[in-house]
């Protein structure tokens, strides 16, 4: 077993940091939507621009950044609030041009 190394939450905003385990991993779901989307934001951060995801492994990188078990509300969320985009059928996932903007909580058109 590997040992956790310690996740600095002091980089997260003050908000989340309750949200966050001792690894980095969300471990249970906000009840402000403020505090959603600054989670998804977070989880968001963990897909790499340019790559194409199968629903699968959206969902698996999902299930390593999270331990309450919701996976399918994330990536509806994820899909919903602009981080990624999808194909019409849900078969491919990729970061949504919106959300790659550096610095920003959440996509831009999330703000208004």
């Amino acid at each position: 077993m590997n040992p956790v190394i310690p996740y600095d939450r002091s980089r997260l905003p003050r908000d989340l940091r309750p949200f966050v385990d001792e690894a980095g991993r969300l471990s249970r779901w906000p009840a402000k939507q403020k505090t959603q989307r600054l989670a998804m934001a977070m989880l968001a951060e963990h897909f790499e621009p340019g790559r194409e995801y199968t629903e699968q492994e959206v969902n698996f990188l999902l299930l390593e950044w999270h331990t309450f078990g919701d996976w399918a509300l994330l990536r509806r969320l994820l899909f919903t609030w602009r981080h990624l985009d999808r194909e019409s059928d849900g078969s491919r996932y990729r970061v949504s041009r919106a959300a790659a903007v550096p610095g920003m909580p959440y996509p831009p058109a999330q703000l208004s």
